[in-house]
Parts: structure tokens; sequence; C-alpha cells
């Protein structure tokens, strides 16, 4: 490949999001030829997520990333980049503004000072926001030397894969997933205790504390969300992407099982959890099974929500149902499926017999990122599964 200044070089690019609050979230992602054309691979710990529509126009260049409404727009100069990362599926679309340098693969300090804590474990947190309300989570953390990966667990959902260093007693990791940019830093207060702040997109903030606790649990996933009082079944009709009215009630149910997956397009979890159930569907689909994916959408416009989620259906080879049920507001999405007691996260996952009667609510998922729990989750989902498909 030959590179003029105004092209995205091969090799690593060390990315840098500058935050409202003075703060840094960076990330690596590398540049590669794959079939005459240059690709983007975000990079946190293992994970890889590959994005390949790269627009050139002139010394501008327009990156889409992945399956989400989301860019980095900026303008390359040889070995460095300038741009925003721009968010447009928000209420108000924002951006962030960033810098990149080429050759370089250093999330953080590239010397950074020998770590003298160990942050190794399990750690029980409480999250704070600014308006003082708290929320539960789990955070697990894996050290060596100066490097450090993790996630933190909530009962809604997982912060994903998460990388970074241990400088001295100060831990800091961070994650760009295309949608989200986090930054996450703590240090010792002693030997048992921690006290973090947590930085998100444009100008999110909150603190977190965390205690060394190897038994912390959150409530189990499958208690949360619930049929009310006097219901045993679910009813919806709604719109695919075709704009073809598809309700459950439809004989291509009938008899068998149904998985019922609420997502979006916009959420990183949803899209861990469509990866592992697509290819399921492809290979399970001739036991009686069906899945109807149900879209909440950014936009209350049809044709635009349709869109998010066909890229989506695209990108991640999707080949069970998905209809546009509605907006990602949860008193919302709520009000579609009155049946449920809430709808408290994407995903949301409902487990229905051949007989039509729902037999289990999974609430948020634990993806790959949570490494143990997501092995955990998969072993649970088969068992279940091969239990209702035996009936």
């Amino acid at each position: 490949m030959t590179s003029t200044d105004n092209t995205i070089k091969p090799g690593s690019w060390r990315v840098a999001l500058q935050h409202a609050d003075g703060k840094e979230i960076p990330f690596v992602m590398e540049a590669e030829e794959k079939n005459g054309k240059t690709v983007l691979y975000l990079i946190n710990g293992e994970e890889r997520i590959l994005v390949d529509e790269i627009e050139q126009a002139g010394d501008s260049v327009k990156i889409g990333l992945h399956i989400f409404d989301a860019d980095l727009i900026a303008k390359v100069e040889g070995e460095k980049m300038t741009g925003r990362f721009v968010k447009n599926d928000t209420a108000t679309p924002y951006s962030v503004p960033f810098t990149a340098e080429h050759g370089k693969s250093n999330r953080f300090e590239e010397n950074p000072a020998p770590a003298d804590f160990n942050f190794d474990g399990k750690w029980e947190v409480l999250f704070t926001d600014r308006d003082g309300k708290s929320y539960k989570a789990i955070g697990e953390f894996k050290q060596k030397d100066n490097y450090a990966t993790g996630t933190f667990m909530t009962e809604t959902g997982d912060y994903r894969f998460l990388e970074g260093q241990v400088a001295g007693n100060e831990l800091k990791l961070s994650t760009f997933d295309g949608n989200h940019a986090y930054l996450f830093t703590a240090t010792p207060e002693n030997d048992s205790t921690l006290q973090g702040n947590f930085y998100s997109g444009m100008n999110y903030s909150e603190t977190w504390t965390a205690k060394r606790n190897p038994d912390v649990q959150l409530a189990s996933a499958d208690t949360l969300t619930y049929l009310k009082p006097g219901y045993e079944t679910l009813s919806f009709t709604f719109p695919n992407l075709q704009g073809e009215q598809v309700s459950l009630a439809d004989d291509k149910y009938k008899g068998k099982v149904v998985l019922v997956q609420l997502l979006g397009s916009w959420c990183p979890n949803c899209m861990d959890e469509t990866n592992f159930l697509a290819p399921y569907y492809d290979k399970n689909k001739d036991r009686g099974l069906e899945i109807i994916g149900l879209g909440f959408e950014r936009s209350p416009e049809f044709d635009k929500a349709a869109a998010r989620l066909k890229k989506m259906q695209e990108r991640l080879n999707v080949n069970y149902d998905l209809l546009v049920a509605g907006t990602s507001d949860k008193e919302a999405a709520a009000k579609a499926l009155p049946a449920l007691n809430h709808v408290l996260s994407y995903p949301t996952t409902i487990f229905i017999g051949r007989d039509g009667k729902v037999r289990k609510i999974h609430t948020g998922f634990s993806g790959p990122g949570t490494g143990k729990h997501y092995e955990e989750w998969v072993a649970d989902f088969n068992k279940t599964m091969d239990v209702l498909l035996a009936e």
C-alpha cells in the first residue's frame, strides 16, 4: 500500500479523545490493507472490532463506526490525525475532539512507573453520579506488572473489555467500542479499598468506591424482570424492517420455542448477545426454534429505525426476525410490552416454550469481556434451550 500524507498509514494509531474534564480517553486502533482497501480495528484487550467504512475526501477522512450511528471524522497529516468522534444517535448529537498519532501502541504511558499496588481480583463497587444517585457493580481486574485488564458488571449489563495499566499505585482502564468511550481511574485508600473516577463520552463523570470482596454477587439476572400477575404469555404486533406487521401469534411461531430479544442497534451489550444468538439460531432453527429481535431505537421515525436495524442485521449476519418495536426510552418500551413489570435493561431475553408460555426472562447480558461469567451464561443458556427444545 502506498501512503501519501493524507491517507491512513498501516500500523498502530494511538487515539486520545479529549473529555471536558481535561482527561484523555485513549484507545488504540490498527490500520491494514484488506482486499485493496484500508480497514481499521478498534483494540480493547483481546477484542478487535472491524471498521471498514472509510471515506477519504482530500485530506479528510470519515470512518463509520461498525453498526453504530457514529463516526470518527479527521484530518490526516502524515503521522497525525486531528478530528472529532461524532455521535449522531443522541437527542442532541455531540462530538468529542481527538488527536491520533501513528506508530504508537501504548494506551496510557509509554514508560510507566513500576506498579506498587496489586489491583488483581474481585471488588464490590458503588458508582455515584453527579446527582448523588448510586448503583452497585462488581469490578474484576487482572494485573501483570504494569499491564491491566478487566471489566465492571452491573445488574443491567457489563462495561465490556477494559484495558490499561497500573503506574505506581494508580489504575487506569479505558475502552472504545465505536459507540461508548470510557475511562476508569482508581487509587487505593488502603490494602482493601479503592477510590475512583469514571469518565464517559464528552463530559459525563461519576465517582466510585470499591472494597475487596471475593464473594460479592449481584441479584440474579433471572429475577429482575418478570410477568405481571395474571399473565402467562406475551403478545405483541410490530412491523418488520419491510414495514409488514408481525405478531407473536403468527403461524410461524406456533408450537415452537421462541426467544424474544429486546435490543437496540446502539447498544454494545446487545451487539455481544447478538453475536452469540445469530450463529446459535442458524445451527438450531431446524430443532423448532425462532428468535424475534424487538428493536427499540433512538429515532421514533420508522425509516431511520429500520435502517439502523438493517445495518446491524447485515453486519452481524442476523437471519432471525427483527422488528421495529419503538424507541429506546425504557418507559415507552414497557408500555409496548404491558405484560412485563418493567424494561430494566437492553438486552433483555424472554424464553417462551412450545406451549406459548413464558418460562424465563433474563435481564442484561454478561458478554465475552466478563470471561468466566460469559462462559457460565453460555452453559446456562444451552441447558435451558435443550430442555425447551426437547419438549
